[in-house]
């Protein structure tokens, strides 16, 4: 469904994004308006009960929707495991860093295989956001078996930056590369006051260079001390790798999770997040009452810009009062979709009226979070594949599969 907005001219000053330049005036809908032409029925065992199954959005939309997935009968793909040990940094003791749970990763492609950075948490007596969460990472060549590295790769440590990861640690990373090489991560600083979007450096996703908080710089740090999550960075298909795009002569990220917000960077470390005629944050996207994001829109894995715009899968919570969408239970996490246009990166031009991904299996529903999750952060091109890698009840980690074309 397109906005009937697309059927105005339009003419967009890019100013506010430090660059000037403007957009030729069109009364033509983008092509996502145009009537669906998919190959599904040649395509092997895709049957619409898997649609169904998830809670999909079966309304009109753009055939690079991503709404065939289907969850592989090996799920879940990684749980916590009591036998990894390491010596904290910080107090000195040796703990099972991921025996409580493992959930939420990122992922991305290397050498021919997936990796997932993964949120693994230490004590199962404490009670939800009381643990310490430290990054780990596991690989697989097929993208459901996965070898797990026995140590964490990024944690709180005794740096200039344990103020902002300790007690609560290192949460929730998103990952992305850049065209020469490099690896991005976005991730949570968590010190049990207040949640700070993070970022870290890494050429072989081993070893991490922390940089610090993304907004410390920005606005005079006005946003430093700013509650603050869930950075999905833009990226696009180069030769069939997924790297980080450049547009205005600039890096995007989508984040947030009250609501989405937009911010740039140019070097990937220091991010402005664009602000109102007021000096506030700016949203681009917010909750709607009576749908699966009635509560929170969230930020997914790192967004994709395609030649019909940039897709970004979020994350949206169902609301425990009467704003929730009746369809779902109340508190649900499922995953939604967002297309922004290419020029103007604020601009909705489609957005899911329904779930794409909903949690269905018996661990999405049992664990930390007893009202259901499956809260997507890693989408990688693997095998001529999608794989959406989740969290789910903030427990386990889910993959859900779709066979179709690269975007």
């Amino acid at each position: 469904m397109v906005p009937s907005a697309w059927q105005k001219e339009r003419s967009i000053n890019l100013k506010t994004y430090g660059v000037d330049v403007s957009v030729e005036k069109s009364n033509t809908p983008p092509a996502c308006g145009e009537p669906i032409k998919t190959d599904l029925m040649k395509r092997k065992f895709l049957p619409l009960v898997l649609l169904i199954l998830f809670g999909c959005d079966l309304e009109k939309s753009p055939e690079w929707e991503f709404h065939s997935f289907y969850k592989p009968a090996e799920n879940p793909v990684i749980g916590a495991d009591s036998s990894f040990t390491f010596q904290c940094p910080v107090t000195g003791e040796l703990v099972r860093w991921q025996q409580a749970d493992v959930f939420n990763p990122g992922a991305v492609v290397k050498d021919n295989r997936i990796y997932l950075l993964l949120r693994c948490e230490d004590n199962p007596e404490a009670i939800l956001g009381g643990r310490t969460s430290r990054i780990g990472l596991a690989w697989s060549e097929d993208g459901i078996h996965f070898t797990k590295h026995p140590e964490p790769v990024l944690y709180p440590d005794s740096g200039q930056f344990l103020t902002y990861d300790y007690p609560g640690g290192c949460e929730d990373p998103r990952v992305a590369q850049t065209s020469d090489g490099r690896y991005v991560m976005a991730y949570t600083s968590w010190n049990q006051d207040v949640a700070r979007l993070s970022i870290a450096f890494s050429e072989d996703l081993f070893h991490w260079e922390k940089k610090g908080p993304a907004f410390a710089v920005a606005h005079g740090g006005r946003f430093l001390d700013h509650w603050s999550k869930s950075g999905s960075m833009v990226t696009t298909m180069e030769e069939g790798r997924q790297v980080l795009a450049r547009i205005h002569g600039k890096y995007w990220m989508y984040w947030g999770e009250n609501f989405i917000n937009l911010a740039w960077s140019e070097n990937l470390y220091d991010w402005y997040p664009l602000l109102d005629e007021e000096g506030e944050l700016k949203a681009a996207v917010q909750p709607r009452i009576h749908k699966f994001d009635s509560h929170l829109t969230e930020c997914g894995p790192p967004a994709l810009k395609t030649d019909r715009g940039i897709i970004l899968l979020y994350n949206g919570k169902n609301a425990e009062t009467d704003d929730a969408d009746p369809g779902l239970p109340r508190g649900t996490y499922s995953v939604g979709m967002l297309v922004f246009d290419t020029i103007n990166l604020e601009k909705v031009i489609y957005r899911s009226d329904s779930c794409l991904l909903q949690p269905t299996l018996p661990h999405e529903v049992t664990g930390q979070y007893q009202s259901g999750t499956t809260f997507a952060e890693g989408l990688v091109w693997y095998d001529s594949r999608w794989f959406l890698y989740y969290g789910t009840a903030d427990s386990y980690v889910g993959v859900a599969i779709q066979e179709t074309v690269q975007p």
